[in-house]
C-alpha cells in the first residue's frame, strides 16, 4: 500500500522547527512494508492544505497527516480533512472529559474543538497529550491524523496508529538488522546483491548511517516470529558474506557490543584520549550497567600531561610527536597500569581544522590498545572531508572496532 505524510505546520516551512515526525513515521512505515512515495509539507493556510489533501487523496492508499491538531485557531488540519473527505466533524463526549481531566479547571473554551473528530472514525487516544488522532477509510484512502509535537507525535505512531496499519497489510512485518562497520553502504550493496537477487519471501536493503552501514533483512508471515524465522538463515549468509565487518544483528552501537562483550568476558577497560577529548569515555558511560567495566578515564591533551600522568616517555615525543604510534601504544599502556584495567584503549591525532604535519596531515588518528593478549596500532584511513567533529568521531567509533576485533572476537 503507498503512503503519503503530509505534514501541517507554517513552522516547517520557514525552516523554525525540523520535521522530525516524517522521519519517525517514513522509517516506521518502511520497516513494516509500506511504501513511502511522497512527503508533503503545507503551511497553516485553508487553501493550500485543501490542495495538498486533494492531491494526496488521487494518489495514494494512506495518508498519515501530523499537526494542526490544537486548539488555536491555525489548527485547521481536522476541520479541513473532514471537508476534502467528506466526514463531518462531531463531538466526542468521551475525548471531551477526558480533555477536561487532562487539561484541568483552567481550561478555555477553545480547547474543546481537539474533542471535534470525524463522523465514524477511530479514535487514537492520545496518552502523551492533549489531541487525540483518529483514523478512518473515504474514497478508497485510509486517513490517519497524528498530533504535531514529536514528543506526542512519536509515541502516538508507533502505539496507535501501526496497530491499525497492521490490520490493513495482511500479515506481519518482521525485520533484522545487520550493523556493520568497515565497510559502506554501495560495497555492502555489491558484496550482496547476489543473494538479494536470489531470494524471494525476503527482501534486503542496506542503509548509509554515520560511519557505519545497516541492512535490514525483512519479511512478511501471519505472525512476527514466523517473520523473524524466515530472516535468520539469510542474515547467517549475510554473515558468511560480510564476515567480521558484521559487529552485530539487532544491537544499537558498537559501544553496546563492547561494553556487554566485556561483561560477559568479565573484563575492564579504562581510556585515554587526546584528540577525542573524552568521547570515548562518555559512549561507554551511555550504556546502562557500564560501571561493572568502566572506571577509568584520561583526557590528556597537554603533552605534560601524557607524560606525567600517563608516562609517556619524553624522547617518544620527541623523537616520534605526540602523533604517532609510539606515543599511542604508551598511552594505552600507561593507562592500563595506571587503572589495573584488562585493556588499555588510546587516541592521539589531529582532528583539525588547524595543526597537522607533512607526514601527518589533519585526519590522521592513531588508536593504541594494549591488553593482556598483545598490543597493538591502528591509523584509520584519513578521509579529506571529515570535519573536526567527523574525526573525532570515527576515531572513537575505530576504537571500540579494535577492542572487538582485537579483545572480544579473538
Amino acid at each position: 500500500m503507498n503512503c503519503e505524510i503530509l505534514a501541517v505546520g507554517t513552522e516547517l516551512l520557514m525552516g523554525e522547527i525540523v520535521n522530525l515526525d516524517a522521519q519517525i513515521i517514513a522509517q516506521g512505515l518502511n520497516e513494516h512494508g509500506f511504501n513511502v512515495y511522497w512527503e508533503t509539507v503545507v503551511g497553516d493556510n485553508p487553501q493550500r492544505l485543501r490542495e495538498a489533501l486533494e492531491t494526496a487523496k488521487r494518489r495514494a492508499d494512506i495518508l498519515i497527516t501530523t499537526g494542526g491538531l490544537g486548539p488555536t485557531a491555525d489548527d485547521l488540519t481536522k476541520e479541513t480533512v473532514a471537508e476534502v473527505f467528506g466526514r463531518p466533524l462531531k463531538m466526542d463526549r468521551q475525548q471531551l472529559v477526558r480533555l477536561r481531566e487532562r487539561v484541568g479547571p483552567k481550561m478555555t473554551p477553545n480547547n474543546e474543538k481537539q474533542a471535534m473528530l470525524p463522523e465514524g472514525c477511530t479514535v487514537l487516544v492520545n496518552d502523551w497529550g492533549t489531541a487525540p488522532g483518529c483514523a478512518f477509510e473515504a474514497d478508497g484512502c485510509h486517513v490517519i491524523m497524528l498530533p504535531g509535537p514529536p514528543r506526542e507525535c512519536t509515541p502516538m505512531f508507533r502505539q496507535r496508529a501501526l496497530p491499525y496499519l497492521e490490520k490493513l497489510c495482511g500479515g506481519v512485518i518482521g525485520s533484522r538488522y545487520v550493523k556493520i562497520f568497515g565497510q559502506g553502504e554501495s560495497a555492502v550493496e555489491y558484496l550482496t546483491r547476489p543473494l538479494a537477487d536470489s531470494l524471494e519471501n525476503v527482501t534486503m536493503a542496506p542503509y548509509a548511517k554515520e560511519g557505519e552501514c545497516e541492512l535490514r533483512v525483512t519479511a512478511r508471515a501471519e505472525t512476527k516470529e514466523q517473520a523473524l524465522a524466515m530472516c535468520d538463515p539469510v542474515v547467517e549468509q549475510v554473515r558468511a558474506i560480510l564476515g567480521d565487518a558484521v559487529y552485530g544483528v539487532d544491537v544499537e552501537s558498537l559501544e553496546e557490543v563492547v561494553v556487554n562483550g566485556l561483561k560477559a568476558k568479565g573484563m575492564t577497560v579504562a581510556c585515554a584520549e587526546s584528540c577525542t577529548g573524552g568521547l570515548i569515555a562518555k559512549r561507554i558511560t551511555d550504556i546502562s550497567g557500564a560501571s561493572e567495566v568502566f572506571g577509568y578515564g584520561c583526557v590528556t591533551y597537554w603533552n605534560e600531561a601524557k607524560r606525567n600522568v600517563l608516562g609517556v616517555k619524553p624522547e617518544t615525543i620527541e623523537q616520534y610527536t605526540e602523533v604517532s604510534e609510539q606515543c599511542a601504544l604508551e598511552m594505552a599502556r600507561g593507562v592500563r597500569k595506571l587503572s589495573g584495567a584488562d585493556v588499555g584503549v588510546s587516541t592521539t591525532g589531529y582532528a583539525g581544522p588547524t595543526g597537522g604535519t607533512e607526514e601527518h596531515p589533519v585526519g590522521t588518528v592513531f588508536i593504541g590498545l594494549s591488553w593482556e593478549g598483545g598490543e597493538t596500532v591502528f591509523c584509520p584511513e584519513r578521509r579529506h572531508t571529515r570535519s573536526r567533529e567527523q574525526v573525532r568521531r570515527a576515531a572513537a567509533n575505530h576504537a571500540f572496532d579494535l577492542i572487538r576485533r582485537e579483545v572480544l572476537e579473538k
